[in-house]
């Protein structure tokens, strides 16, 4: 049979003309889907390299497959655990600065350390990456570095999407997301049953703002070059603003994987800070007192705060000022927790009886 053909008369299949002329292909419209092709290839071995035997389809298929069989048939009772997020407005900052690869980084740690605090270990993750105009090496680097940030969380990258979408975004622009999926035994997810006044809370320092407050922070610093290197910092400004969103998942593998961890809740210090982070691992009737002085404020924090002129209350609920995760243990444990982690970590407070909410005094 002879392979049918489109007839170019009929109207309905042929190219049609708008006001402002014939538009006669996608290109025309916008979208190089050549340079779209060229992105994938440029990030296809850095994608390849998060795979195990577990990944049974990848880069080219619909839907990545994943057989996630042997690590639910260790657990008793396995529960899937998923989350989404994005970068946010420190996307600005990075395409300023020309530093890209970052962006990847963040976006996986992010949703790692999310799932981490309900106890759970990454299986795969999933990105989205959309802009106005498709530049190969921006969208490679960004995937490059998502593709770093699994391999370290020995996590999969078995999929995503690059859009490139003329007129929903101004030309320069793009966005950064992504989505996790993980496991954890039931009988581990976090937070645990156990909290009570009197548990301590032990913060482990974050790497700067992580992925939180960039729109107050390109606010402050909107007339700043990035490379300014201020005093207190000894760093460029986009150097310090760039830092990636640390995973602590190395911290806290280990300990949740004990027979009787220590660990009774985490929390991630994200968007909402010391305010709205932490009541959202509290059972009703649990709060917590943060001692302010109780761990070193980093001089990024304290610049942005004199610079801004943004007052104490907001700093706490805008970012996480140093502290990028929150580990709730009983007191009696906190000095044996304290020395399995290899870096300094410190009390920073303890949960309270009454109320649902953080004090920070």
């Amino acid at each position: 049979m002879p392979k049918p053909t489109l007839p170019t008369s009929d109207p309905k299949l042929s190219n049609h003309a708008t006001e402002g002329g014939k538009v006669g292909d996608y290109a025309a419209a916008g979208v190089d889907m050549d340079a779209k092709y060229r992105a994938v290839e440029m990030m296809t071995a850095a994608v390849k390299s998060t795979y195990g035997p577990e990944v049974l389809a990848g880069i080219g298929a619909f839907g990545g497959l994943y057989d996630a069989g042997g690590i639910l048939r260790s657990m008793r009772a396995p529960v899937l655990v998923g989350s989404t997020d994005g970068v946010g407005t420190k996307v600005e900052l990075a395409a300023r600065a020309g530093r890209f690869e970052s962006l990847g980084e963040d976006i996986v740690n992010h949703c790692v350390n999310d799932i981490l605090v309900q106890g759970a270990r990454p299986l795969f993750f999933l990105d989205y990456f959309a802009t106005s105009v498709m530049r190969p090496e921006i969208t490679a680097a960004v995937v490059t570095g998502a593709a770093k940030a699994c391999r370290e969380a020995g996590c999969a990258l078995i999929g995503g999407e690059t859009a490139e979408m003329p007129g929903v975004y101004l030309p320069g622009q793009f966005d950064v997301a992504g989505t996790i999926v993980g496991a954890v035994d039931r009988e581990r997810i976090l937070p645990r049953a156990d909290l009570r006044p009197g548990d301590v809370l032990i913060g482990i320092r974050s790497t700067g703002p992580h992925t939180n407050g960039y729109s107050l922070i390109r606010k402050i610093f909107g007339n700043t070059p990035l490379e300014t290197v201020f005093p207190e910092l000894g760093i460029p400004l986009g150097e310090a603003l760039l830092a990636p969103h640390r995973s602590y998942l190395p911290i806290f593998g280990p300990l949740l994987a004990r027979e009787n961890s220590p660990v009774k809740a985490l929390a991630h210090l994200t968007g909402g800070g010391w305010i709205e982070n932490p009541p959202r691992v509290f059972p009703e009737g649990i709060g917590a007192e943060v001692h302010i002085g109780s761990w070193p404020i980093p001089p990024l924090f304290t610049l942005i705060q004199r610079l801004g002129e943004v007052n104490l209350k907001e700093m706490y609920r805008v970012f996480n000022m140093g502290i990028g995760m929150l580990a709730v243990v009983a007191r009696e444990n906190a000095d044996e927790v304290r020395r399995s982690i290899p870096e300094e970590t410190w009390v920073v407070g303890e949960l309270t009886a009454g109320g649902h909410k953080v004090i920070v005094d």
